[in-house]
């Protein structure tokens, strides 16, 4: 049994239209439990601007980065798409399959269920590996590489360290941004702790630790 990325044929850029520039790279998305709402990368989002602060900050971000209104609530993956089909934006992640994750074992969905990395890290072991550096080989017009989270689990680590060595050999920009997910709030809480009178939103956060380590536009 497995559990495919929901976006599978997504991940190895082949369906793209455009010539990417930057490529930006995230962990996992399950393609069951069937309750996954997420249109396309990065797309478990709210329904309504009055829940500014939750679900993933991604496409409210990334379009500010490039000076554009966020996509956040007034996108859907057509707007997503045709966004980084704009920018030159290319998307994947780390992990294309949990080769041995069972629909019919309760624990494994119950796991992949809460979407959570460090659920993947711990709790699962046999992966297929999108494979970042081919990815990056045939695809030179790449500059630019991204991960979406950090490296605190050794599995992270493990997967990341080949693309980070492989950028720093063909001179490409590489950087590691803050999670643009909800456990960002335990930066963006420390962060207005110590700045009561100006605290930021969870997007504005993150925005801003992005704009730490972005390219120069």
């Amino acid at each position: 049994m497995a559990c495919f990325h929901k976006f599978y044929e997504d991940l190895f850029l082949q369906r793209l239209d455009f010539v990417p520039t930057t490529l930006i790279v995230g962990t996992f998305n399950p393609a069951w439990p069937e309750d996954n709402p997420a249109e396309w990368f990065y797309g478990r989002v709210p329904d309504h601007p009055a829940d500014l602060d939750t679900g993933n900050h991604f496409w409210g971000v990334l379009p500010r980065i490039y000076g554009q209104a966020s996509l956040k609530f007034a996108g859907a993956a057509p707007d997503w798409k045709g966004f980084c089909r704009q920018q030159g934006v290319a998307i994947t992640d780390l992990i294309a399959n949990i080769l041995h994750a069972n629909p019919g074992n309760r624990k494994h969905v119950e796991w992949l269920q809460t979407y959570s990395d460090k659920t993947i890290a711990t709790r699962f072991a046999n992966f297929e590996e999108t494979p970042i550096v081919e990815l990056l080989k045939m695809n030179p017009t790449i500059t630019r590489v991204y991960l979406t989270r950090g490296l605190g689990a050794p599995l992270w680590r493990r997967l990341w360290r080949p693309v980070q060595a492989y950028c720093d050999q063909q001179g490409l920009h590489h950087g590691i941004l803050l999670t643009p997910c909800d456990y960002c709030r335990y930066q963006q809480g420390k962060h207005n702790r110590r700045h009561p009178d100006a605290p930021l939103s969870r997007e504005d956060f993150v925005l801003n630790e992005w704009r730490k380590r972005w390219h120069a536009i």
